[in-house]
């Protein structure tokens, strides 16, 4: 007899997409009122002129008012097993098809082809307060999402108390949850459905909205499930870190499809290359209306060419091109190299640098530059993840596995690191940040 709590047979969920022909502007009901009232007269005429113009007319009409529908599969042909007390991973770009998986499987939505076979009661956290009313207080939010997902009263009247200690939200717990901050919201939902006692826990990556601490008590309480409680976890997370410390296996989802399944430490390196660019450059192309727009990342070898390929004994450049386009504080750029099993090597910021004090923050186009030195890294594959904020404020910029680069040895020395990184590295590393055609003129 098989042990095995999901079974997915050849799965897909078809979504009809439809999208307005080009030219065409958006045609409301009161638009098509209006227009009637201003003539009249119009609608009559052309039924009078119902002649040969008229199936002209019309299809023109049709052919410049109709829009056009496009079946996109958010997943397709999608088949795997998970046994009991496994605690598998589904790592994927954004659109791989993830969230959707996971609604099928929580029974949110059905799937347009295939079967799925679940033995055992599904707990789900798909969404930050997932079934709460913002009306009503934490207390009873407990009760009613509880009730939501399967408890009885008397089993949530028995586990309140660990409920509240493990939300931490004690103080506030007569207060209505539209009051509540985003974190808090998600430590209460992720407080009820933890202690739903299922056999099957579906977790998204809200989790990455909670703070630190708070996470690593959820990825503790996940760990325990499983190995002490025998229950399974499915866990949807671009945090590589937490996959890799939670999982024993996972699955590697892209445009809808199973490009790869097996154990994490297998699936992980693959999912870094999937999507990501590894030619040296990445731009974007963005009419942001934010204070600042990311133009360009780029990887340049010590002669100043664009290369997707660093020789490990050489010290090679990241360049960043942007443009702030309104007056900010000072911000920073930061930089996570993610090894090739998918942890964080170390993060860089141009903060670290004595530069920073006198960098021009004003408006217009910018360059900065890390300086990275050889035999820093290990040789394999490596993504940055490319973002800038300002300090202890706000987030202007985030963009996972923005560029993939690969190291390699050609010869020399290998001043190579252990196989597993023994702790955190944080080396300190040059930043240069230099104006380029600002039109401020104290900047120039």
């Amino acid at each position: 007899m098989s042990d095995a709590v999901i079974t997915v047979e050849n799965l897909g969920k078809k979504y009809r997409l439809r999208h307005q022909a080009e030219g065409q502007r958006y045609v409301a009901l009161r638009d098509l009122i209006a227009q009637q009232m201003k003539a009249p007269l119009r609608f009559l005429c052309k039924l009078k002129n119902n002649g040969n113009s008229a199936p002209a007319a019309n299809s023109q009409l049709a052919t410049t008012h109709g829009p056009t529908r496009e079946d996109f599969w958010a997943l397709r042909d999608v088949s795997f097993e998970v046994k009991r007390g496994d605690v598998v991973g589904i790592v994927g770009r954004n659109g791989a098809g993830k969230s959707t998986l996971l609604k099928i499987l929580s029974r949110i939505t059905e799937p347009t082809t295939g079967r799925i076979t679940i033995d055992g009661r599904v707990a789900s956290l798909l969404e930050v307060g997932t079934g709460f009313h913002p009306e009503l207080t934490g207390r009873e939010n407990i009760f009613l999402n509880g009730a939501i997902l399967g408890m009885t009263k008397a089993e949530i009247k028995r586990k309140f108390d660990e409920i509240v200690a493990f939300s931490e939200v004690e103080k506030f717990l007569d207060t209505p949850v539209k009051h509540y901050s985003s974190g808090m919201y998600v430590r209460l939902a992720f407080a009820v459905a933890a202690h739903l006692e299922p056999e099957i826990m579906v977790v998204d990556e809200v989790l990455a909205v909670g703070d630190a601490e708070f996470q690593k008590k959820c990825l503790g309480r996940m760990q325990d499930a499983s190995t002490k409680e025998g229950r399974t976890v499915l866990f949807v997370s671009h945090n590589m870190a937490a996959v890799s410390k939670l999982c024993g296996r996972a699955i590697l989802l892209d445009a809808g499809r199973i490009r790869l399944a097996g154990t994490t430490e297998a699936v992980l390196p693959h999912y870094l290359k999937v999507g990501t660019r590894s030619d040296g450059i990445r731009t974007w192309q963005t009419s942001n209306n934010g204070p600042l727009a990311i133009r360009a990342l780029r990887i340049l070898a010590p002669d100043g060419m664009t290369t997707g390929h660093v020789d490990i004994r050489h010290p090679f450049t990241i360049k960043v091109d942007y443009s702030v386009l309104q007056s900010i504080p000072r911000f920073r750029i930061a930089l996570r190299f993610f090894t090739p099993d998918g942890t964080i090597a170390f993060t860089a910021s141009d903060s670290a640098d004595p530069s920073f004090e006198t960098k021009p923050t004003g408006v217009g186009n910018y360059t900065t530059r890390c300086f990275v030195p050889g035999y820093l890294l290990n040789e394999g594959f490596y993504s940055l993840t490319l973002s800038a904020d300002i300090p202890f404020e706000k987030g202007l910029f985030v963009e996972e596995s923005a560029l993939g680069f690969s190291v390699e040895q050609t010869g020399g020395v290998n001043a190579r690191f252990a196989e597993k990184w023994p702790g955190v590295v944080c080396p300190r590393l040059e930043w240069r940040t230099e104006p380029v055609g600002i039109s401020n003129s104290r900047l120039s």
